[in-house]
């Protein structure tokens, strides 16, 4: 392990309502987990941060923002938006299996599979209100 991956380190990418944003964010996830030496959770935590920046693109119109927490074994992702509606709730593996030619219906279930926990909150700030949909990634 290397010596930095131990201390703890939070970064936060604020993005415009655009769908390019979401391309932005994996390759700034893939980036820091380099630099940080964690790229065994890099496939794993872009593939996460791409689905909860997704959602906050595609399903509010406001700005967004994504956040990456390292806290000694734990990554935490996840995606701030303007709206403060919960996200739905995942689909069961049986109704995606239905939706296989649509683009949209997998994101939750994606991050319920992919991740060893995950959850929302709302959250205001700067008198913005919105919600913060994370998850986290725990290092074996």
């Amino acid at each position: 392990m290397p010596e930095h991956e131990s201390a703890p380190w939070e970064y936060s990418l604020y993005i415009p309502n655009d769908p390019r944003a979401v391309t932005v964010c994996r390759r700034t996830v893939r980036l820091v987990l380099t630099l940080h030496g964690l790229i065994a959770l890099a496939d794993t935590a872009e593939l996460l941060a791409a689905e909860l920046v997704s959602n906050a693109v595609r399903h509010t119109k406001g700005p967004a923002a994504l956040r990456m927490r390292w806290a000694p074994g734990v990554l935490q992702v996840g995606a701030w938006d303007a709206d403060p509606e919960p996200p739905p709730p995942p689909r069961q593996l049986e109704e995606v299996s239905d939706l296989a030619e649509k683009e949209d219906g997998r994101g939750l279930l994606l991050v319920r599979s992919c991740a060893d926990l995950w959850g929302w909150q709302p959250l205001s700030r700067f008198g913005n209100r919105g919600k913060y949909v994370w998850c986290e990634l725990a290092t074996a």
